[in-house]
């Protein structure tokens, strides 16, 4: 049994949960997403970099980070009018929610920071998109600034569990991200946050990691799921592609986790069949990144994914009232 909204799951329960068999578990995330979301409605976001490459991290994923040899070249932040006209054209093509990326180990206090707050501000002006952004760690003044601006949501992966997490990133600690999430959550603002499958992780990471999001203070309105896109010049540039049967378990197991939260279909469509994307819909995930690219990787384009809405039968999440988001 599953705990209810009152307390959290055991480590335990959250490791019976996601070893169901998987016909089992997608069938039972299924019956979960349906009680809660409406069937078929998928909410389209974008992901826009506003700030590419010469990051001092050393995620090892991330074709980024400046110490490793990739195709990224280092690009200055971009203007405000030409990231409102990006997301102008985001909305044209049916986003709800529009998510700005910078290349930052962490947020400072100067003037592109003042850029970004303006760039909310503009956003949120034009209605009908949620405004996202994910720009690494932040103070607590810092979040407070972002929700005075109006932002909807902050993203901050945990990547993955604890435990496996030195194997990734030695540049910042787990900590440094539960802190963040904090500042996130007590400013008000939603809490966007996930991992990605396909590390090296075992079975046990990965239990561990969705185990740590369902005992936050609050469940994450949004927990996206990215299986790694393995980008030449990185050290996980060998890994395998991630088998769609591990992203469906983790797309199920956090569907039944977080009944009213959107589970997002992030990185790594652009490999995946229609027939893999359909899986993962009916195993709860009722939200994709639209566009050319998430921030520098390869993404379906918009017809593609009008084409498979289409071919599924899926609408297009409408704009919430005032451009808002669910809590």
């Amino acid at each position: 049994m599953i705990a209810t909204s009152t307390s959290a799951p055991t480590r335990d329960e959250v490791a019976a949960l996601y070893h169901l068999p998987l016909l089992d578990l997608i069938g039972r995330a299924a019956e979960v997403h349906r009680r809660n979301h409406t069937a078929g409605e998928v909410q389209v976001c974008v992901l826009l970099s506003i700030k590419t490459g010469g990051c001092p991290e050393d995620c090892g994923y991330c074709p980024q980070a400046a110490r490793y040899h990739t195709n990224v070249q280092a690009e200055p932040l971009m203007k405000v009018a030409d990231v409102v006209d990006a997301a102008r054209h985001a909305k044209e093509n049916g986003a709800t929610r529009f998510c700005m990326g910078a290349a930052w180990r962490e947020v400072k206090n100067n003037s592109q920071f003042d850029s970004v707050l303006e760039m909310v501000r503009a956003i949120k002006a034009e209605g009908g998109l949620e405004v996202c952004c994910t720009l690494g760690m932040l103070t607590d003044d810092q979040a407070q600034r972002l929700a005075d601006a109006g932002l909807d949501a902050y993203n901050h992966n945990l990547d993955t569990s604890s435990d496996h997490y030195d194997q990734i990133i030695t540049t910042r600690t787990y900590e440094d991200r539960l802190r963040t999430l904090g500042h996130v959550r007590d400013a008000g603002i939603s809490v966007c946050c996930g991992g990605i499958v396909g590390l090296g992780e075992t079975d046990d990471d990965r239990v561990d990691m969705l185990h740590t999001l369902a005992s936050l203070p609050e469940p994450p309105e949004s927990v996206p799921i990215n299986a790694l896109v393995a980008v030449a010049g990185t050290p996980l540039a060998e890994r395998p592609r991630v088998p769609v049967w591990d992203m469906l378990r983790m797309i199920a197991t956090a569907r039944i986790l977080f009944p009213t939260s959107m589970v997002r279909l992030s990185a790594g469509r652009l490999n995946m069949t229609e027939q893999d994307q359909a899986l993962c819909f009916l195993a709860g995930a009722n939200s994709i990144f639209a566009g050319e690219k998430l921030l520098t990787t390869g993404n379906p384009e918009y017809d593609q994914d009008r084409h498979l809405f289409e071919l599924l039968g899926l609408t297009a999440r409408p704009a919430a009232p005032c451009g808002g988001h669910d809590r």
